[in-house]
């Protein structure tokens, strides 16, 4: 890496730095025009300490490099985090950086690289994103900022990146509906023979009140239910015709409702498929991540139909039993 020959590499000088180069400057004229001694001497120890900083500031910035970017579940106007993985070649040496992640459409809170890390080689950042519109994002670049150790210059490495990370749909809350087509009701279904009770929660809208825990319930003054191993949690199927949607924001909004549901059913420990129905093909997805996913880069097909007699909403979301299955 080479001071002035480097385009990647960019300097700023701080305030300090102004204010300090400001004194610099005065001493000298002042040991000119005096000749004396002591001022000289001071003179270049002050000018000894600037150029210590840039050197051992330029140093911390050599052997780091970007090893991986993981986007993890990244959802649309909330703020999530980006797993940014950076090498490090001498993970004993002092760093002292910022790490900034530049976003094609969201912003992105720096994080911070101490170093001096013997067990170190590589180091793990979690950065907090926010994305305002979901779909694939493209990340532009990654740069490293420190202005250690006295805070004189400010230097800058920067790496151009190429890389699209995709924004999941904003989960709306209060999706389910306390009871589902046909009578089901959203609860955990003891398995014949093999559930024997493993302890006690509290009491949620669905469940038998023949499962209710007395002794626990009169212990808290809120009702409790028994829970039982072996439990099998009801499944979420869900389902959406794109062709009855046209682009705007009611399309938005379903998407939104049913990533909502794909994350309380996450929270409750249940399986979701979902099926995305298209004009020339039907997609099907499988697993919590999977579905969020298939979410984020669908798109409407046309207009909605007032005439669909199923669900005129455009999907249609039921509880199963025992896992996920097509209905």
């Amino acid at each position: 890496m080479f001071l002035w020959k480097d385009r990647r590499l960019r300097l700023n000088l701080t305030r300090l730095g102004i204010q300090y180069l400001v004194a610099l400057f005065l001493v000298g004229a002042f040991s000119v025009n005096t000749g004396n001694n002591l001022l000289y001497v001071i003179f270049s120890m002050m000018l000894g300490l600037f150029l210590v900083s840039g050197w051992v500031s330029r140093a911390a910035l050599q052997g780091v490099s970007l090893a991986s970017l993981e986007e993890g579940n990244l959802f649309a106007r909330v703020r999530g985090g980006l797993r940014v993985r950076v090498k490090d070649k001498a993970p004993t040496r002092m760093r002292g950086m910022e790490v900034y992640l530049d976003m094609e459409d969201g912003r992105v809170e720096p994080g911070f690289l101490a170093g001096g890390d013997p067990a170190g080689g590589e180091t793990l950042l979690v950065l907090h994103a926010r994305c305002e519109k979901r779909g694939w994002i493209k990340i532009r670049s990654l740069e490293f900022r420190t202005s250690y150790p006295f805070g004189f210059v400010e230097k800058a490495y920067r790496f151009t990146l190429d890389q699209a990370v995709l924004v999941l749909p904003h989960p709306r809350t209060n999706i389910l509906p306390p009871r589902a087509p046909h009578g089901e009701m959203r609860h955990n279904i003891p398995v014949a023979g093999e559930s024997s009770p493993e302890g006690s929660r509290p009491l949620r809208q669905g469940d038998s009140p023949s499962r209710v825990h007395w002794k626990r319930t009169a212990q808290r003054g809120l009702p409790w239910v028994r829970t039982f191993e072996g439990e099998q949690p009801e499944g979420l199927h869900l389902r959406l015709e794109l062709k009855n949607w046209a682009p705007g924001r009611p399309f938005e909004r379903e998407l939104e409702r049913l990533s909502g549901a794909i994350l309380q059913a996450r929270l409750q420990k249940r399986d979701v498929t979902l099926e995305i129905f298209g004009e020339n093909a039907r997609r099907e997805a499988f697993g919590h991540t999977a579905c969020w996913r298939a979410l984020a880069i669908s798109e409407p097909e046309g207009a909605v139909n007032p005439n669909h007699m199923l669900d005129t909403s455009g999907s249609l979301i039921v509880p199963i039993r025992g896992g996920a299955h097509a209905i």
